[in-house]
This record gives C-alpha cells, structure tokens and sequence, in this order.
C-alpha cells in the first residue's frame, strides 16, 4: 500500500503547494483538506496494524544512495505507531486553531507541514541515515517558523538557540551512526564500502564489544538530551515558548523524536551499555524532573511554565525508561503520548489567551472563569490530564510509571512521586491565581471566549484524553508486545544479573 510512504509525503506534496500561493484562506482550505488526509492514513495504519506482530511492518525500501548502501527504509511497530497518529492530530490542531489568526501566511503554514513531514520520517526511517537526514531536516522549517513569525523582540535570537542546539545535538549522532556503520564492515573483513550498511535491522544484531557500545551509547544519548530536553541542554525550550508563535511552540512540544530516538536506537543498539549505564539515565531523568519542576514554581508567565513543566514531565519519563521493567516503559510511552497532546494542547490555549489580552503574565490576569467559561472548561480537562485525576489518561501512565520506578528501586520512585506533586502544585496554583478570585484587567470585564470552531477542534484532545483515561487498555495492547520484545533483548544479556545488582544498590 505504500502507506508509510504516503504519510510522509502527504504534507510536504502539500507544503510544496502552499507555498506557491499567495492567498492565505485558500492556504489554509488546502492545509485543513491536507491534514484530514493525513489522519485519515494514520488510522489507517492502526486499523491495519498487526499487535501480535513481533516484526516492523508496512515496511517499505528502496535504494536510496547505492554506493553508500543507504537505502530509503521504513516500517513501524507498537512503539512507533501512536507517534504518527498524535503528530498528525497536533499539527492539525495547531493550524486549525489559529485559523482566525489573519497574520499567518502561506509560508508559515508551508513551513508547518514540511516540519511535520520530517517528523513522520524520523518516525518511521529504518536506515541510519535517513533517520539523520530527517533529524537534521527537522530543524530549518522550525528555525524560519521562530524567526520569521515569532511574536518576541528577541526571536532571532532565540530561532539561531534552537538552531545551535539541534545542529550541536547532530554531531554525537552522526559519530554513533558511523562508529556503528564502519564497524560492521570491520566485522566483515570488508576493505571496501561493499560491506558498509546503515540498516537497522541489520545493524542492531551485529555484536559489539563493550568499549564500544559504551562509547556509541553515550554518544546517542549526549544528541537525544538536547532533543528531549534533559538538563542542563534545555535552555533552548523556555526561549523559545516566550519567542515563537503559540502553535510553532505547541509543535515543537508534540515532537517526541528525542525520546522516541532514545528508545528505538540508543538502548536497542547498544544494549549491554544501556543496562549498565541506565543509572545514568535515572539520575539525569531525575535531575531534571526535580529541577524543571522547581524552576516552573517561580515562573509567573503562563508559557514558560508550560515550558518548565514539560521539562519536568520528560525527566518524568526518562525515569520509567531507566526503570526498565515492562510497568515503567509502558507508563513512559503512555506518559509521552500524553504530553504530546497535553503539553501541546495547553501552549494553543495560551496562544489564544495572549491574542485576547495581549499577556499571559499571572499580574494580568484573575477572574478568567468569569469572563471565559469555555476556555476555562477546556483548560480544567487538560489540566487533571496532567496531575493524573483518575478518569483520565494521566492516571493510568503516571500510575504504570510511578509502579515500574518503584520496583526498580524505591528511591527512584519517590523521586518520580515527589516530581508529580511539585508539578500538581504548579499548575493548581497557576490555575487559582490566573482564573479564579478577582478581575484584575479591564479588557478581562468584557467577555472574551473561545470561538465555536476554536471549542470544536479543541474538544477533540480532550476527549481523547477522557476516553484513554477510562479505556487505557486500547492504548497498551497496541505496544505490550513490541515492548516486551524491546525489553527482553537488554535483559537476556549473560550480564544481566550483575548489572542488576549494581542497580539495587544505587
């Protein structure tokens, strides 16, 4: 069916078209019919989706750069699968709610598409370096996208930071890629580039002595942090919620490439290292769990704490990641389904409120479930998502997280349950200050609310978010085997049990 391959060219056939254009209504006509295309094929492939498959599948390849044996190779499977269908609904919503917004240009909205054709590659690439390649094209539409339509004095600035951040977070990447390449020619006694290959399927069952998995590991994990972020690479994210446009900053937000990367190569591909350096990655989830955390409740603008706090929510899910035990990853991959749409939904909700009072300062705002009840509606469902009320998503993949962290070892899990609570005060307090008590703005006496088309799109995540709360199994059985599979190749090892003792002991 080719329908990898449709759902990446879906939006960039259509980025291409709209960037011709020079009426912004009919641009954003074409992006609406473009992005229903593009849901449509993405439930397509979970429709068709095999769950007790332990293979990738709707695997495409075809020869790319054949000198170099790099081939245009791609596939899903359960950890990939839902990451398609969520950036396809986040970029629809992104570009749906900012439809009154009679600013955007056809450009911008070209440049939103084209981002998102790169994400699904990275998503779905299984050569090496078509996952580099997409890495690396992700970067420039976003750096156009701050610049260019960025709503802070300091946007070039802060577009030239993204654009650092991620060229720097290249480097490791490109290094690991092409330690993993040359060696399995080694391995071969290949002498010429007959042997090279970046599949992989291929690469992933080439053995690798220790020195060199530690070194390949740390290397994808030093590109991953920047992408994730972890601290101390996360500067770049604050910056640019305050710099860039709402729905560029909600974009960026919903792309999970850094974790997703993480788990498809980092660990898989170096597997002996991520076992024996996966305290590292609980320190580090950690760290920045408590410090992002922290740092969100001195934040007195809306955006950047749900900058902070999307930062603390990733240390969250490093930490189930560290856990390794099947509760933990499956919380983490639920967990970054839902702050895909969360984290996401809530930066369009501020881009909303800061097109109406022209602020999202906590000292300009007060009283805003008076004047906006139905905004108001909307941010209370996101909200008890993100604290994890039960009857939402939240619960079920903060409860699997919190459970994997704790039987790994229990100070891990108090750390993780310390975090949810910080995180629980932020956004209560935020809540209270920004929407209840007194009137403090004069425009805020006169009744600002969500547009009706505005309410519509954004009830959608909500809802979602609702019914995998209370139906969190449709979300599990899509990724329980291909979790299973991801974890029992790290855990088979003949050092397991040695790594496992080291582990109890920190």
């Amino acid at each position: 069916m080719n329908l990898l391959s449709l759902i990446i060219a879906t939006p960039a056939c259509g980025a291409l078209v709209i960037g011709c254009l020079s009426s912004a209504t009919l641009a954003k006509k074409i992006s609406i019919a473009v992005m229903g295309i593009e849901l449509l094929l993405c439930c397509l492939s979970i429709f068709f989706f095999d769950r007790n498959a332990t293979s990738f599948q709707f695997q495409e390849k075809y020869t790319w750069i054949a000198p170099l044996h790099i081939d245009y190779s791609v596939g899903v499977d359960g950890l990939s699968l839902l990451f398609l269908f969520m950036t396809a609904l986040l970029t629809g919503l992104a570009l749906l709610t900012s439809w009154h917004n009679h600013s955007i240009k056809p450009l911008e909205i070209s440049l939103v598409l084209l981002a998102e054709s790169t994400v699904m590659g990275s998503l779905t690439a299984l050569d090496m370096m078509l996952f580099f390649s997409f890495w690396q094209l992700t970067a420039p539409p976003i750096y156009f996208l701050i610049s260019l339509s960025g709503i802070g004095p300091q946007r070039r600035n802060a577009a030239n930071k993204y654009f650092i951040y991620m060229l720097f977070s290249s480097i490791p990447l490109f290094i690991a890629i092409m330690l993993l390449a040359v060696h399995h020619t080694t391995l071969l006694l290949g002498n010429t580039l007959d042997t090279l290959s970046f599949d992989f399927q291929i690469l992933i069952d080439t053995p690798l002595s220790d020195s060199l998995q530690n070194s390949i590991f740390l290397l994808f994990l030093l590109g991953f942090a920047f992408k994730i972020p972890l601290v101390p690479c996360h500067t770049w994210l604050p910056t640019v919620a305050m710099e860039a446009p709402a729905h560029i900053t909600a974009l960026i937000l919903g792309l999970p490439t850094g974790i997703y990367g993480l788990m498809r190569f980092a660990m898989p591909l170096a597997p002996s290292a991520a076992v024996q350096y996966n305290w590292v990655l609980g320190i580090l989830g950690a760290i920045t769990l408590i410090y992002a955390a922290l740092i969100a409740l001195q934040q007195s603008n809306l955006r950047r704490l749900l900058a902070y706090t999307y930062i603390s929510q990733a240390g969250l899910i490093i930490i189930g990641i560290a856990s390794l035990t099947i509760q933990g990853l499956q919380g983490a991959q639920f967990h970054l389904i839902n702050l895909t749409l969360i984290s996401g939904s809530l930066m369009l909700l501020s881009g909303i409120l800061q097109q109406h009072l022209g602020s999202t300062e906590r000292l300009h705002l007060g009283g805003l479930a008076k004047t906006m009840p139905y905004f108001t509606g909307i941010v209370v469902v996101f909200i008890l998502a993100s604290i994890g009320i039960p009857g939402t998503s939240g619960f079920p993949a903060e409860l699997l997280l919190i459970l994997g962290a704790l039987i790994a070892h229990p100070s891990l899990g108090i750390t993780a349950l310390v975090g949810c609570v910080i995180n629980t005060s932020n956004m209560l307090l935020f809540f209270r200050n920004a929407f209840l008590g007194k009137v403090n703005k004069s425009p805020l006496t006169h009744h600002f609310d969500l547009h009706k088309q505005q309410l519509r799109w954004l009830f959608v995540p909500a809802l979602l978010l609702i019914l995998i709360g209370v139906f969190p199994n449709s979300i599990l059985k899509l990724n329980k085997i291909t979790t299973q599979n991801w974890l029992s190749r790290l855990l088979e090892l003949p050092n397991w049990n040695e790594h496992n003792a080291s582990l109890s002991q920190w």
